[in-house]
């Protein structure tokens, strides 16, 4: 069978005879096959799967190599021959529909912009009714309602629905996923995933998946591709290149997957941070006449951290898990509820408000966002030591390197910019100003969602390495299972406000007793060590792994 998509040689630079960040790359997709591109971040999987579809941004260029689909290639298409092959040949998901889908556009009139341009032989009726079929496919409730509705109105995971059945209406050869589910939690990721391969089966898609996580690549392709520094190191039959890893590099990322630490003896003292029937409600939105009805976000939540324990919130994309860190923090206030901090209750304004705040400290999802971009790497994390009078100036400059060398960054970052740092560098920033002053207690918020593996593995690995030497305790915020797994005492399960179930790490990770934990647990595919160098695939809580 001729290949649908067939890379020769490809090879992309920064502007004509610069520096090649794509590097002779080669492979093939067949009719209906499922490819996946792994790597790290930096490794040109993203770039190499832009320039299939014509869409390699300025000032980088395609310097050689060749790209044919279904007989075309792509480098000498023009303008013409590529808007008839995107979208009707070729569609793309990307990795934040938020910023795939137009703000101003409700939902019918964007699914209706490719039908109406690559299908001129439907009429609108013709159309409406396929995209309510498309809709209801994918799991949208009220597809009527959906057309009307805009993209700000839906979750991640539906709004990530949407984009995909607006590709998938075109019915295209290719689709070419570009970290479709990195923002996802773990039962959307796997339902969005599940639908997506079967959309694909019935159009017999092909599909490029484009991913840094290893054990959804393993679960849905069937061959993959892995890429080191622009260059392909290993590709073949997914299974077989996880089972017998043949490159060093493929064997690194394996190694860096999440690995169960033995655990650590529960600690019998009072508790740090108590939180006792916290409940947050929010306001319905205002309206001309009228206002819409509100929304109780936590319901009655009780909860204990002890001193040197790391005490894992995990749950769906709206179970409150955020919402409870940030009240915790004292960055929301709370409708009723108390927050207690060495057996004395804190509210602002109250005696003990301003000790606890200097004792609890935040690290966020995103240390972009998180860090003013106007001041240097020093002054961001020397900002936490103001109103530390005990310390002179000298004795916080020493503070300073000191951390900076604990993260592994050392004293020469003090002078740098955050956009002079890659993302795992600028996490470890985040994790600096959260410890430099040495506190009682830290809220880690989804601190690894958006690192890739081996740079998720480095920082998890300081994460453990800093609460161990300065004892801190850590509520760990996250979807990752396989994350929480590796780092949590305890595990709180949440889900629409409410504790569902809590326990051990081990006993809620072997033993789930809540029907809502087993569907969590469920969703994830898991690598299991074989033995020999390689992994096999599982899923937890449904047999051993296989072969």
């Amino acid at each position: 069978m001729n290949p649908l998509l067939s890379v020769a040689g490809l090879s992309i630079a920064v502007g004509q005879g610069g520096r090649e960040i794509v590097k002779r790359v080669s492979f093939e997709v067949a009719p209906g096959e499922r490819v996946g591109i792994v790597g790290e971040s930096g490794s040109g999987k993203t770039q190499a799967a832009r320039a299939v579809i014509g869409l390699t941004p300025a000032p980088l260029v395609q310097s050689g190599g060749s790209i044919l689909f279904d007989g075309i290639d792509i480098a000498k298409a023009d303008a013409a021959t590529l808007r008839t092959l995107r979208g009707a040949r070729i569609g793309m998901v990307f990795q934040e529909p938020m910023t795939s889908l137009n703000p101003s556009m409700s939902i019918g009139r964007q699914l209706d912009e490719g039908l109406a341009l690559h299908r001129r032989d439907l009429d609108v009726k013709a159309r409406t009714q396929r995209i309510l079929s498309m809709l209801a496919r994918v799991g949208i409730r009220d597809p009527q309602a959906a057309m009307q509705a805009w993209p700000h109105e839906f979750s991640g995971g539906m709004r990530q629905r949407m984009m995909l059945a607006s590709v998938m209406l075109l019915e295209p050869a290719l689709l070419i996923a570009d970290e479709p589910t990195t923002a996802l939690d773990a039962v959307v990721q796997r339902d969005v995933l599940e639908l997506m391969g079967a959309l694909a089966r019935e159009q017999n898609t092909a599909v490029l998946m484009i991913s840094h996580d290893l054990p959804m690549v393993a679960c849905y392709t069937d061959r993959i591709v892995v890429m080191e520094q622009g260059q392909v190191v290993e590709s073949g039959d997914t299974q077989s290149i996880l089972a017998t890893p043949r490159h060093p590099y493929t064997r690194k990322l394996l190694d860096a997957m999440p690995r169960r630490m033995p655990a650590r003896p529960p600690v019998a003292e009072a508790p740090l941070v108590e939180v006792r029937n916290l409940v947050v409600d929010y306001a319905g939105r205002r309206r001309l006449f009228s206002r819409s009805e509100g929304m109780r976000a936590l319901k009655g939540i009780d909860l204990q951290v002890r001193p040197r324990e790391v005490v894992a919130v995990v749950g769906g994309s709206g179970s409150g898990k955020t919402t409870l860190g940030r009240v915790i923090a004292g960055l929301l206030k709370a409708s009723s509820g108390e927050v207690r901090f060495r057996g004395q209750s804190i509210r602002r304004g109250s005696p003990g408000w301003r000790d606890y705040r200097m004792n609890c400290q935040m690290v966020f999802q995103d240390p972009y966002s998180s860090l003013d971009p106007r001041m240097t790497i020093g002054q961001l994390v020397g900002e936490g030591l103001r109103f530390m009078p005990q310390l002179d100036a000298r004795a916080k400059r020493m503070r300073l390197d000191e951390v900076l060398t604990e993260v592994g960054l050392g004293p020469e970052y003090a002078s740098r910019y955050p956009h002079q740092l890659s993302g795992g560098q600028r996490q470890r920033v985040a994790i600096a100003r959260a410890v430099v002053r040495r506190p009682a207690f830290v809220i880690a918020d989804e601190p690894v969602s958006a690192l890739d593996v081996t740079v998720r593995a480095q920082v998890l690995t300081l994460f453990a390495q800093l609460q161990e030497k300065h004892g801190f305790s850590c509520l760990f915020i996250s979807h990752d299972l396989s994350v929480v797994e590796q780092v949590a005492d305890r595990v709180i399960v949440m889900r629409e406000g409410e504790i569902v179930e809590q326990g051990g790490r081990d006993g809620i990770f072997d033993q789930p007793q809540h029907a809502y934990t087993r569907r969590l647990l469920q969703a994830i595919p898991a690598l299991a060590p074989n033995g020999v160098g390689g992994v096999s695939l599982r899923w937890r809580l449904e047999g051993e792994p296989s072969a």
